[in-house]
């Protein structure tokens, strides 16, 4: 499994990123985290607006910190 967060760096993505490894610790789920910052990668998933959450190359969310119970939930899909 692999996740990528993508964003600039911001205070937000930064949370976002928390936030993941956050619920990858609770589950016990040994994953890949990855924060993208290069703008042509996160323009390749067709994201606009930051920070976004990619689980297997899927956007999960983009625009706004995803709610920890959302990520789990996504992280058990």
């Amino acid at each position: 499994m692999k996740l990528e967060v993508l964003g600039s760096g911001c205070a937000k993505c930064n949370k976002t990123k928390e936030l993941a490894e956050k619920a990858l610790k609770e589950l016990g789920i040994d994953a890949e985290i990855e924060k993208v910052e290069d703008i042509d990668r996160i323009l390749e998933y067709g994201v606009m607006v930051t920070p976004a959450l990619v689980i297997d190359g899927d956007v999960k969310i983009a625009g706004k910190v995803p709610r920890l119970e959302d990520i789990k939930k996504w992280l058990c899909e």
